[in-house]
């Protein structure tokens, strides 16, 4: 091994301990010097070079940190092993800033766990024992049938064309002025949330909704990067002072309401307080999302018509859902507006997932023309009568005084107010080990802040088991010490 030293010139400024250390590494390198081999001992290197002994002893050191070679004291200084190749450090996925907050809002959301005989109030999916299903079978193999082969390619991004020309002829006769060329049909109406949203939203926006509301209309917002403000509800409705006040703010783009059957109160709001809201809208020139999930449900009293039905100004988008009156896995909902906003939606389709699922759509537009669609909404009608009595009878019998619930006209939710200092959210672990389920309040607040409120549903649950589901819940609520049952006349929310 060579090893030459420039101690005058000096002309890249090293030291003379670095200068051989590298030439002792670059050796090593060029495998001149391998594995096992001893280098001269620092007293003959450093007599060989004309060096201090000390500055051959830094070099070695310097190696040795290095862990290109080893001294052992006795043997010298030999080079080692070269080291196993590192290995690329495990791979961490860096999330978007959207996905991280969707995943804060999701583990804030409550667990029932396994809770396999608790009674199923929590959820808005409708009993599976309800299900048209061999109807639905049926006309399914007529649509296949029917249309052979080509059903099965990408469908046009507005959705098959015969759904909606029934879709819009049902529409039509609940008040939706509305065309086929006017509907873009969508995976449910949880689609059309996000279709409409981004029509006139952007990330940092803000959108004005209802306080409580449907908790899923804030996790899409959350993913879109939108900001939610809230609008209180009273007994009528939105506040439409407050309401006034956000759309006012240039920076509030648009509102989200559900007027028929609130998700989550149950309620639903009146002519006129429709066309006051939209009075207000117009005024501050945002738009509307009307979202009637519900709408096909109604089981009392006078059906109201769709806010959008009060439209004379065109701001209003309508979205409506196969979901709840039908089954969650036909998947078919519908987004109604009218001249470039259909455009808009087409494109936002189209760049969403191409195509909805034909034979789907096809099927359904069969089922609800030969009349099973209407049939079978006579019997849910029937069934959810009397589950909402069942539940306002249980109630009235078992939850402690000062409590206040609302009493739906239609759909499947009845909301809640226990006496104040109770949080649900805090009440739930107890009632779950109790054997009954509810979704808390805190869940459809924006900022998720406690609740002494809950919502209740009727939609799986049957008459007997709602029964006993709420004496359940109001023996939960008696051991925090809220009080104890007494039969009276409620006000209802």
């Amino acid at each position: 091994m060579e090893i030459t030293l420039e101690r005058k010139t000096q002309r890249d400024g090293r030291p003379v301990y670095q200068q051989i250390a590298d030439q002792i590494r670059e050796a090593v390198a060029a495998r001149r010097l391998e594995a096992g081999m001893r280098l001269p001992p620092i007293r003959e290197l450093a007599k060989r070079l004309g060096v201090n002994r000390d500055t051959v002893a830094v070099a070695y050191e310097v190696l040795a940190r290095s862990g290109l070679v080893k001294s052992t004291v006795g043997r010298g200084t030999f080079v080692t092993d070269p080291p196993p190749p590192a290995l690329p450090p495990p791979f961490e996925p860096v999330l978007s800033s959207l996905t991280e907050r969707l995943l804060v809002l999701e583990r804030s959301r409550p667990r029932f766990g396994s809770a396999v005989d608790a009674v199923p109030m929590h959820a808005l999916i409708p009993d599976p024992s309800l299900y048209p299903t061999d109807a639905f079978r049926k006309s399914l193999n007529r649509a296949i049938l029917a249309g052979g082969p080509e059903l099965f390619l990408y469908g046009g991004p507005q959705g098959h064309p015969h759904m909606r020309e029934v879709l819009a002829k049902r529409l039509c006769s609940s008040g939706v002025q509305v065309s086929p060329d006017e509907l873009v049909l969508c995976h449910g109406a949880s689609q059309g949330i996000g279709l409409a949203l981004r029509l006139f939203a952007e990330p940092g926006d803000l959108i004005a909704v209802e306080e409580p509301t449907y908790n899923n209309v804030l996790a899409t917002s959350s993913a879109l990067g939108l900001q939610t403000v809230p609008v209180p509800m009273r007994e009528e409705g939105p506040d439409l002072a407050a309401l006034e006040r956000a759309l006012k703010r240039p920076e509030v783009k648009l509102l989200y309401t559900i007027p028929t059957f609130h998700n989550p109160l149950g309620t639903t709001t009146s002519v006129s307080h429709r066309r006051a809201l939209l009075a207000v809208a117009a005024r501050c020139g945002k738009p509307v999302i009307e979202d009637a999930y519900e709408a096909d449900l109604g089981f009392d009293g006078t059906p109201v018509p769709p806010l959008t039905a009060f439209d004379d100004a065109g701001i209003v988008v309508h979205l409506s859902s196969f979901s709840k009156s039908l089954f969650p896995g036909v998947r078919v909902g519908a987004v109604a507006a009218h001249g470039r906003l259909v455009d808009a939606l087409t494109v936002l389709k189209q760049a969403t997932d191409l195509s909805d699922a034909m034979p789907l759509q096809a099927a359904l537009a069969e089922f609800v023309e030969s009349g099973e669609y209407d049939r079978h909404l006579r019997r849910m009608r029937r069934v959810l009568r009397g589950r909402r009595d069942a539940l306002l009878e249980a109630l009235d019998e078992h939850l402690p005084e000062g409590s206040r619930w609302t009493r739906p006209d239609g759909g499947y939710q009845v909301w809640v107010e226990l006496p104040l200092g109770i949080d649900t959210s805090e009440l739930l672990p107890d009632a779950v080990a109790a054997g009954v389920l509810f979704a808390p309040g805190a869940q459809f607040h924006h900022d998720g802040r406690p609740s002494n409120a809950l919502r209740l549903t009727f939609a799986q649950a049957d008459e007997a088991a709602l029964r006993r589901g709420v004496k359940i819940l109001g023996d939960v609520i008696r051991r925090r010490g809220a009080g104890t049952p007494r039969r009276m006349n409620r006000v209802h929310i």
